[in-house]
């Protein structure tokens, strides 16, 4: 027996131990910066400051290819770090390489190695940029054998992240992609009717999963059923652009939830880092595991997406007496608050990334209290909420609000995000944190 949207919804605020407290207030903020790096070199101010520049080059129009989901940079970048850094104090195991370090390397030199080889090689158009950041913080290490051994290891571990991941299926161009025409059926959306995007990412290779399909949420209910009448009934009253339900707190919600989810959680974890004063061993730890489940969960969530090939609300609302379905009226004009996004609605990719990121820093920051995130679409508006659970449900909820989602995508999604991230967390504590780590774990040093 399927339990409802709202049903499904309470039970996985007992797997997110959701705490469902937020408030807004119009504050300008800018707390994200880091503290300087300490003398001794075990600050986490450098791992902050490359995620930040990664935030600025995938935010840059022109700078991230299309064809490449950002996620998989997020989490190149950020495994060469930490296997740079735990190669060293070999107090972790490694993500996927660990190469020969003495002891007294430096560290802060190696992460900051391995963030510049990496993002170089990611984005070749921007080295000086790059060149110059690395520059700066590494003309704070003192010179000496420390520094060089700690820049060599920075350098072996990029070039062999990068190398490992040449082959792993994100340049493959997928065939087009061919609409289906039953109720039901996935097919390019108003105003513009876009490509769907992304199509083949459910063949890259995951980072940790085994699978693709590993965590694949269970089929949706079918678009006759009482189910998903309620379903859509609730986004067709909530998601509309002239919305008479959504109050105006849901209204900025939409608003405020709307850039591209993993750069916004991204953004709540610079802020938690600074805060905590982490270390460079913990930084490196937390953004690596976060952005390793994020590129996995994107994974994920495509494989679902098209194996399911769901119709958005805006589509399904349109066709709605086309149905067969007699709890379902269709109004032709109906218009979401958002424009929609070019991929199948089921499950939602908002509520499995921040599912996934309220897990991660749950694990790393329990019991933080209050915590306030912002936003890149709504400068100097602030939410505050009391758990990263509550950051998630409302996430999640945003798009129902905005009228790209149902329930049923958002409870599917908050699921899926949340196992992902328990395997990546359970993983990264195992000698096998990546499927092939015994393997690259001894491809030996420099």
């Amino acid at each position: 027996m399927k339990k409802s949207p709202v049903a499904f919804v309470a039970a996985l605020g007992i797997v997110l131990g959701v705490v469902a407290t937020t408030a807004i207030s119009a504050v300008a903020t800018n707390n994200t910066q880091p503290a300087p790096p300490r003398a001794d070199g075990r600050s986490g101010a450098i791992v902050v400051a490359w995620n930040q520049e990664l935030l600025h080059i995938v935010q840059t129009p022109g700078d991230q290819p299309a064809s490449i989901h950002p996620t998989r940079s997020f989490a190149i970048v950020h495994a060469a770090i930490y296997d740079a850094v735990v190669s060293i104090t070999k107090d972790d195991p490694p993500y996927l390489f660990s190469v020969q370090a003495p002891r007294q390397s430096r560290i802060d030199a190696a992460a900051a190695q391995a963030a510049h080889d990496s993002l170089t090689a990611l984005y070749p158009k921007l080295q000086p940029e790059l060149d110059g950041l690395l520059a700066s913080q590494l003309a704070a290490i003192p010179n000496g054998k420390p520094k060089k051994e700690g820049i060599q290891v920075g350098t072996d571990v990029a070039a062999r992240l990068v190398a490992d991941r040449a082959n792993d299926g994100s340049a493959v161009m997928p065939p087009p992609f061919v609409a289906g025409t039953q109720p039901g059926d996935y097919r390019p959306t108003p105003p513009n009717f876009p490509a769907p995007a992304f199509t083949g990412w459910s063949n890259v290779t995951p980072f940790v999963l085994d699978s693709a399909s590993q965590f694949r949420p269970a089929p949706p209910p079918d678009v006759t059923s009482a189910a998903y009448a309620a379903a859509l009934n609730e986004v067709k009253s909530l998601g509309q652009n002239t919305s008479t339900t959504r109050t105006a707190d849901q209204t900025v919600a939409a608003k405020f939830w709307a850039p591209p989810i993993w750069n916004t959680w991204n953004e709540v974890a610079d802020r938690a880092a600074i805060a905590h004063h982490s270390n460079l061993a913990t930084s490196a730890r937390l953004f690596a595991v976060l952005n390793l489940t994020f590129a996995d969960s994107v994974i994920a969530f495509y494989d679902a997406k098209y194996r399911y090939l769901v119709w958005r609300p805006v589509t399904a609302i349109r066709l709605g007496d086309t149905i067969g379905n007699p709890a379902i009226t269709g109004d032709p004009s109906w218009t979401p608050l958002a424009v929609t996004a070019p991929d199948p609605s089921y499950p939602g990719a908002h509520s499995t990334i921040s599912a996934a990121g309220a897990s991660v820093l749950s694990a790393f920051f329990d019991g933080d209290g209050r915590i306030d995130v912002t936003s890149d679409a709504l400068p100097g508006a602030v939410r505050s909420f009391a758990s990263y659970g509550a950051i998630a449900t409302e996430a999640g909820l945003s798009r129902i609000y905005a009228g790209q989602h149902t329930p049923l995508d958002d409870a599917a999604g908050q699921l899926l995000g949340a196992q992902v991230a328990q395997f990546v967390l359970q993983s990264s504590r195992s000698e096998n944190f990546a499927p092939n780590a015994a393997t690259a774990s001894a491809a030996g040093g420099y």
